[in-house]
């Protein structure tokens, strides 16, 4: 069909304005809105719970920031150092191109003679820096975090930032060599049944009182994944996680969680600071309050999560991510995040990668590496650049034309799996293409599996007749290989 002008066209393609005002405050920032964001799509709205309140005697917010900023003084000295004396950023031309940020010799050196430091106690600052996300490292180069530019004046961004070095704390102070890795793996594990054992008790724990424990947690893990114990066989292996000594691997725990300001550990006790108090309790809290509620999945697989999660509202829907990342590493977390978006369910796929949002930073090298599986690539180019800071007005520039016609089919495909017929026929507004039958065109050509299904849908779905006719023959010439 042809028109003398577009708007006599009944094929016309109709974009609305980006930011729509239904979609302001809890809208994705790419140009594919996940379902579960559309207001009244697909559930029912929660209930507010009130927002809890810490144990007795928890300092105020201001007090523990002030406990965060003592402990990263060290690391915030070297990321302002690096920020002011390296240009165009601590990771232009001080870096090792590692994919780490690590610092150069040269760099490590320079800051040490500046800030009267020795070369280790600079690296070591700099660890804690990117662990607690002073420096942001993006590929193979560092940069100021958002965090230091708030640092003196964000208490909510500081005691982020300590969280977030909380969570690292087994990277911060590394296990000794002599330890088998598998063995420091599972006490990893199981320290945040030591940590709630600590916060429960509101006081100092002995410290015997905690191998008890810790062994009682490691027996479990060991059962759960039912291993044969060390010389059951004629072939056991000559180390296994048994043969390490568990108070040697408390010493280690207890040390390096004592090295990121959580606990003290004097005359055989343990004793939570202020500071591990008030986290161990977040994220207890965060545990319980996913459990209790009615849409609790914290236990469930990842992908049993997020179909959860596919009736919640944005923000109900960010409270379970966040309950769920609570409950397990960040690492295994991520991985099951990405399988269950490799899946067939187009709006698991969205979903996953809304939580990956939540994650952050942490999941950033994993993202990077499924840029190149074709089903994964659009969401993860969107996520990296949302993570580099990319002006939510813009983010959807870094998705070639292809790439965003893919996305607008995979996002078409959950549309018609799991919303209504308006919604799919709103979608429309969405795409990039400036009239329907050029979107057609590039959506024959671009060979997302389930292009057929979501032209049926569409055709079925919109009010036009005109419309329907030619999306019905574009599905089609795909179904038949035709053109």
């Amino acid at each position: 069909m042809t028109s003398r002008t577009p708007r006599d066209s009944r094929l016309r393609l109709v974009r609305a304005p980006r930011q729509r005002a239904e979609e302001r405050g809890e809208a994705r920032r790419d140009p594919a809105r996940p379902l579960s964001a559309a207001p009244g799509a697909m559930g029912n709205r929660r209930t507010r719970r009130p927002a809890p309140r810490p144990p007795e005697g928890t300092p105020a917010p201001a007090e523990l920031a002030r406990g965060a900023r003592a402990v990263l003084a060290a690391a915030a000295r070297v990321a302002r150092w690096a920020d002011a004396a390296l240009r165009p950023g601590p990771g232009g031309t001080g870096a090792t191109p590692d994919g780490k940020g690590t610092l150069s010799d040269a760099t490590a050196e320079r800051a040490a003679a500046e800030l009267g430091l020795t070369p280790a106690q600079v690296r070591a600052d700099w660890d804690t820096a990117r662990l607690s996300g002073l420096v942001e490292v993006h590929g193979d180069s560092a940069r100021p975090g958002w965090r230091l530019r708030v640092w003196d004046r964000d208490d909510t961004a500081v005691l982020r930032g300590w969280v977030a070095l909380f969570d690292a704390w087994s990277l911060a102070h590394p296990a000794p060599d002599d330890l088998a890795p598998a063995a420091v793996a599972e006490t990893v594990e199981a320290m945040p049944q030591v940590l709630s054992l600590l916060q429960l008790s509101a006081g100092p724990v002995p410290v015997p009182q905690l191998l008890d424990l810790l062994d009682q947690r490691v027996t479990e893990l060991r059962t759960e994944r039912c291993e044969i114990p060390h010389g059951a066989g004629p072939e056991a292996p000559a180390e296994t996680p048994q043969d390490a000594p568990l108070d040697a691997l408390l010493d280690w725990a207890l040390h390096g969680l004592a090295a990121v300001g959580a606990l003290t550990c004097a005359d055989g006790q343990a004793t939570l600071t202020p500071l591990g108090s008030w986290a161990v309790w977040v994220k207890l809290e965060q545990i319980c309050v996913a459990a209790q509620s009615p849409a609790g999945h914290f236990e469930q697989s990842a992908e049993d999560m997020l179909r959860g999660c596919t009736r919640l509202r944005p923000n109900a829907a960010r409270a379970e991510y966040r309950a769920w990342l609570a409950a397990r590493p960040v690492g295994s977390a991520v991985t099951d995040l990405l399988t269950a978006a490799r899946g067939e369910d187009a709006l698991l796929r969205g979903l996953a990668f809304e939580a990956l949002r939540v994650v952050g930073a942490p999941a950033e090298a994993d993202v990077r590496a499924v840029v190149e599986e074709s089903s994964l690539r659009p969401y993860a180019l969107l996520w990296l650049a949302e993570q580099e800071g990319a002006d939510p007005e813009d983010v959807h520039l870094v998705l070639t034309r292809e790439e965003s016609t893919w996305l607008w089919v995979d996002t078409a495909a959950a549309v018609a799996d799991h919303g209504e017929a308006e919604l799919l026929v709103r979608h429309l507004e969405s795409a990039v293409q400036p009239t329907v039958p050029a979107l057609l065109d590039e959506v024959r050509r671009v060979g997302h599996p389930r292009t057929v299904q979501v032209l049926v849908a569409l055709a079925a779905a919109h009010p036009d007749p005109a419309l329907a006719k030619a999306v019905r023959r574009a599905a089609f010439q795909v179904h038949t290989g035709g053109e």
